[in-house]
């Protein structure tokens, strides 16, 4: 597909039907052009909020009959493989339409920590890195992606955006990487993004990260198409169909206008709830990450999560022996933490936030409290405060903005920002 981007906006108030969606993935995805392909469709997993059924069946209606092949990769990263349940409530298609209707579509889980399912195709040299870098990093990035993306004539990308701590705004090329990448350009370019700060990267598009994975989406030589979804309240916003850079772009922007709240002052309490779908604190972090910009000097922000239990099923071992600190912790003792994983070293200080580490004294910018279901000895193990989630009275906390106490009862998607923000927090576009 051209650099063209084919697109649908609703009205403000409204959101687009599934008559709009079908209107331009015809559009976008002509059935000749799909005769006799083989089709790999990516997806997130459950921890985005966006209607990905209905792409995936409108797109199954309009090229599933003419492809030879049509199958569905979960872009997992690092998170858990999906169980059939959970990929058919994804997917919005029950048990017995996945066993007629969908009989013939394999969906797979992303395998990031299997060597065998990966392909390397080719190194990012380190005097690039440290151009894409702005002089941060001066190293060779080895990139690795899940080699069935080879099996195929065309990859069409399916996914939403939003502010990201990581890469400034989700979506696009992020699908793949660190979507269904290996862990070594992940654990970099997440590190990369910690040692800039959350708050620095956040909800801006033109980031070094970002520069990092469309970098490294350019060595996948496949076909690709992507539709970026723009969601309010899990309804379609807007959709965006095009190369993964320009749909994106496009897409951003209007992401911008919907999920980021301004305000006018810094609160020093924020009760930030995490929903169902956020069950380890790997994801939960979310919580801390979009808020953080308006959390006061010396405030506490606490991830309210009563149905959480677990710190990270795939990282939880490395994140007990670390804990949570700010970045300066780490980087003032690099020779003691430079083996553990990068982008676990990165959701720690992005859970943390912004502190400072000074003549071996760790200070914390402001409290990042849990209330969770994880103990109070493991929460002060980890670095973290401890509030018991029977006694929080969520509606305690509504409706006192003007006492300097925020309420989010939907956390981790919407990003707040001060109208005017402190140095700490300003972003680069």
């Amino acid at each position: 597909m051209s650099k063209a981007v084919i697109s649908k906006t609703a009205e403000t108030g409204t959101t687009l039907s599934a008559t709009d969606v079908q209107s331009l993935i015809e559009h976008a995805c002509p059935s000749k052009d799909y005769r006799g392909k083989r089709v790999l469709l990516i997806v997130p997993d459950g921890t985005r909020t966006a209607p990905i059924g209905l792409l995936f069946k409108a797109l199954h209606a309009q090229i599933g009959s003419v492809t030879s092949t049509f199958d569905v990769l979960i872009a997992l990263g690092t998170h858990p493989p999906m169980s059939e349940q959970a990929i058919c409530e994804r997917l919005e298609i029950s048990s017995s339409e996945r066993s007629t209707e969908y009989a013939n579509v394999r969906v797979f889980n992303h395998q990031w920590d299997n060597p065998d399912a990966l392909q390397e195709i080719g190194i990012i040299p380190e005097e690039e890195i440290a151009q894409l870098s702005n002089g941060l990093f001066s190293m060779p990035v080895e990139v690795k992606v899940n080699r069935r993306l080879f099996d195929y004539d065309q990859v069409i990308i399916v996914g939403p955006v939003f502010p990201h701590e990581v890469v400034g705004f989700s979506g696009g090329n992020k699908y793949l990487f660190p979507g269904v990448s290996g862990p070594e350009i992940l654990n970099f370019f997440h590190w990369l993004g910690a040692v800039i700060t959350n708050p620095m990267i956040i909800g801006n598009k033109w980031t070094p990260v970002r520069r990092v994975v469309d970098r490294a989406a350019g060595m996948v030589p496949v076909s690709k198409l992507c539709f970026c979804l723009v969601v309010d309240h899990g309804e379609l916003a807007g959709l965006f169909a095009g190369s993964p850079e320009a749909a994106w772009s496009e897409a951003s922007e209007l992401s911008r206008w919907y999920h980021i709240t301004y305000k006018d002052r810094p609160f020093h309490t924020i009760l930030s709830c995490a929903p169902p779908m956020y069950d380890e604190l790997w994801v939960a972090g979310k919580c801390m990450y979009k808020l953080e910009p308006v959390l006061a000097d010396g405030g506490e922000l606490i991830i309210y999560a009563p149905h959480l239990n677990e710190i990270s099923v795939t990282h939880g071992t490395s994140i007990e022996e670390i804990g949570y600190h700010c970045r300066d912790y780490f980087l003032k003792q690099w020779d003691r933490f430079k083996d553990y994983p990068w982008g676990v070293l990165a959701h720690s200080t992005h859970v943390h936030g912004i502190g400072t580490y000074e003549n071996g004294v760790e200070k914390a910018r402001a409290l990042v409290t849990l209330a969770t279901r994880l103990s109070p000895e493991l929460c002060r193990r980890i670095n973290f405060g401890y509030r018991n989630p029977a006694e929080i009275r969520v509606e305690d906390f509504a409706n006192r903005e003007d006492e300097g106490v925020l309420l989010v009862p939907k956390a981790g998607e919407m990003l707040f920002r001060l109208r005017e923000s402190p140095a700490w927090a300003r972003g680069t576009d």
